[in-house]
């Protein structure tokens, strides 16, 4: 991925990516659902990952091996995305998240450490009960695509808590977003449950700066609008909401802002997620939005969704991955709830930003809501999480399910097929999906066994099946 889907499918078309094989999305107007989609996977030997045929993977930066700063590679594998190297086609940067609870120190970056260096401790957010900084945070590397090796990596924010999913900017850097209400006391100093800035080009720690004015609660994932610099937020909670923070100044977003809460118009307190009437929010039906400020964004009493929906505030079932998206007709703002649907197998929603988005004129050309995506059965979808628009406009969409977990792919037309499935005996969820600027590779995470895998093969082909 490009810092901006939109140079990112320039650059695709400019590497000769044809059109024709890979289309920018054109819009669900239905949810077609394939018969057992993973029926075309190649059993892997080394039960890692099973792929389609003339697909392979390298397994890249497993946790505890030791990288480039001395530190361990953090374990549970979350949240992702990759940048490209400026004026360097071959290598590309990965920044990525660690999902670890301050009790989960012995598999963290200082595990085996009894101190850390002044200039480690100086720049973590917080430190735990043990003197040592909470093991949550980012890893960067630095890998080159031609050799498929991992030639420089770094952790690069430290001291959070339950660093889960976030979002890349158009300017450069990873929010990396805290899915905890963790307060200060027993196992923290300080609050936790926020978002924080990783600029991808840093080669040590970010200077961990808590974005409060984006809100405190489970965030789970961001995508930034590049024409407005608008930043839209997901919840992962069964009773979750929609946000959407406007900076001051955008691409500044330490400089402050507002916290809005989505809103169905006329419709006030809407519940989306169908678990009472599979028929109240019907696939391919669209929705006016309104935005609805929300106070106390800090959060003190854990209460922020039910005063947003008790002001009008439309429920969600567990808001999980969110994603920035080219289509023909316009930009777009994907996301994920796992357990929505009458049998909680998953919903993948879009968000079509208005013209006047975030501006006083915004009522006369209101933002729109779509459900794009309903999962009818476990066997084709089952708990959607992170998610991406691939170069050739289908959403890669990553599983989080106690049962089998793959990794697949949705179609405009609402079409599923699997590109991947976790064949360890862990079979952990997926996350973190995103692609190399040029196109050609996959990066996904697989929380067991902790690891990050690097995926290429005829993405074209897949495609065409």
């Amino acid at each position: 991925m490009r810092a901006t889907r939109r140079q990112f499918f320039r650059n695709a078309m400019s590497l000769g990516v044809a059109s024709s094989a890979f289309p920018l999305l054109a819009g669900c107007t239905s949810a077609r659902e394939a018969d057992a989609p993973d029926t075309g996977l190649v059993a892997d030997p080394n039960g890692m990952l099973d792929l389609p045929p003339g697909f392979s993977y390298r397994v890249i930066s497993p946790a505890g091996e030791v990288m480039s700063d001395g530190l361990r590679v953090p374990a549970s594998h979350d949240g992702m995305a990759c940048f490209a190297v400026e004026d360097d086609p071959d290598r590309c940067l990965l920044v990525r998240n660690h999902e670890l609870d301050p009790d989960e120190a012995h598999v963290g970056p200082f595990a085996g450490r009894e101190t850390v260096g002044e200039h480690v401790m100086a720049a973590s957010y917080d430190i735990g009960r043990d003197g040592m900084p909470l093991p949550g945070g980012t890893t960067t590397l630095l890998y080159n695509l031609r050799t498929g090796e991992v030639e420089r990596s770094h952790l690069s924010l430290s001291g959070t808590v339950r660093n889960c999913s976030g979002g890349m900017t158009p300017w450069g850097s990873w929010l990396t977003c805290e899915e905890t209400l963790e307060t200060a006391g027993r196992n923290a100093s300080k609050d936790h449950g926020f978002v924080f800035e990783v600029p991808a080009r840093a080669e040590g720690l970010a200077t961990p700066v808590a974005l409060t004015a984006m809100g405190r609660f489970n965030h789970e994932a961001t995508a930034t609008d590049p024409r407005t610099g608008i930043v839209y937020q997901t919840e992962d909670e069964g009773e979750s909401l929609i946000y959407r923070f406007i900076p001051d100044v955008p691409g500044e977003l330490a400089r402050g802002g507002r916290l809005q809460v989505l809103a169905i118009k006329g419709q006030p307190q809407a519940d989306t997620r169908n678990w009472r009437d599979a028929n109240a929010f019907p696939v391919g039906n669209s929705w006016d939005v309104e935005w609805l400020d929300i106070d106390d964004v800090l959060n003190p009493n854990n209460d922020i969704a039910q005063r947003g929906h008790a002001a009008g505030a439309a429920y969600f079932a567990r808001g999980e991955g969110m994603c920035f998206a080219v289509e023909r007709t316009g930009d777009s703002i994907f996301f994920a709830c796992t357990s929505g649907g009458y049998n909680r197998y998953g919903q993948i929603w879009k968000y079509i930003p208005g013209q006047f988005e975030g501006t006083a004129q915004e009522a006369e050309a209101p933002g729109r809501l779509v459900l794009h995506y309903e999962s009818q059965s476990a066997g084709v979808m089952d708990m959607c999480d992170n998610i991406v628009s691939a170069p050739w406009g289908d959403l890669v969409i990553c599983e989080d399910s106690p049962e089998d977990n793959f990794v697949r792919g949705v179609t405009p037309d609402g079409r599923v097929y699997s590109i991947c499935r976790n064949a360890h005996a862990d079979k952990g969820e997926f996350a973190g999906a995103c692609f190399s600027p040029d196109g050609e590779t996959l990066f996904v995470n697989a929380q067991g066994p902790h690891v990050t895998f690097a995926i290429t093969g005829p993405w074209a082909r897949l495609v065409r099946a």
